[in-house]
């Protein structure tokens, strides 16, 4: 992984993409912190999937003991 700072990284913008393509990552810094990285975009689309839980997942993660009451009051009437 390389690390660039933010003036190096607009002057080689082109450069920094070609090398993402070819599957080299990139930490831009800012003021000698991380701020961003550039990342091949499979790699990016792994991450995003990554974080997203599946409908299963988030269903597993609710409460057994959810009580939910459900509204009784009628419903409004309709004239067409």
């Amino acid at each position: 992984m390389k690390t660039i700072q933010l003036r190096d990284a607009k002057a080689t913008l082109s450069a920094l993409v070609d090398a993402a393509e070819n599957g080299e990552t990139t930490v831009i810094t800012r003021h000698g912190r991380p701020a961003a990285m550039i990342v091949p975009i499979d790699l990016a689309e792994r991450l995003k999937l990554s974080e997203r839980p599946s409908l299963a997942e988030f269903l597993l993660s609710l409460p057994a003991n959810l009580e939910l009451e459900r509204d009784t009051t009628p419903l409004r009437h309709v004239d067409f």
